[in-house]
């Protein structure tokens, strides 16, 4: 019994030891920018490696950004009334519409600015509210700079 526990430990180690070096990844949704060919919201999946940051979508690369360029990174959000969905919901039942009417939502974006000689870029990306916070920590821990909230908070009825 302790071989077969030895021998257990022993994998889950080496398979955790080895899904070390793959690279941390995220569903982004981009949001504008100087990307050619890449329409606002349009899903890409961000990869923070330890010296850059990849962009790709359907598993073809769309950027790649060496993270010693990276100029500047910012974060804001968007909080809006949920006031489509309340009517929505409000036609079938009227208390959830209006308790719905009351709530608000808000969008994560993280934005980006870097320079590399006379390649000049920058872009904007919504986050999940799950995974804001991991991907301004990657971005940080990577560049180097420090993430920038743009206390842009705007309420819209």
């Amino acid at each position: 019994m302790k071989r077969v526990l030895a021998v257990f430990v022993c994998v889950a180690f080496s398979s955790s030891a080895f899904g070390a070096n793959e690279a941390t990844s995220y569903k982004v949704v981009y949001d504008g920018g100087s990307v050619p060919d890449l329409k606002t919201g349009t899903g890409l999946k961000l990869y923070l490696d330890s010296n850059q940051l990849r962009f790709t979508k359907d598993k073809a690369e769309v950027i790649k950004i060496p993270a010693s360029t990276v100029t500047e990174i910012s974060y804001g959000q968007d909080v809006h009334r949920r006031v489509g969905a309340a009517i929505g919901i409000g036609v079938v039942t009227l208390g959830v519409g209006a308790l719905m009417a009351l709530t608000k939502s808000k969008k994560h974006f993280v934005g980006l600015t870097w320079a590399d000689g006379d390649k000049k870029g920058g872009l904007a990306m919504q986050c999940d509210k799950n995974d804001y916070r991991g991907v301004l920590a990657g971005l940080e821990g990577i560049t180097g700079k420090k993430a920038v909230n743009s206390d842009t908070m705007t309420v819209k009825n």
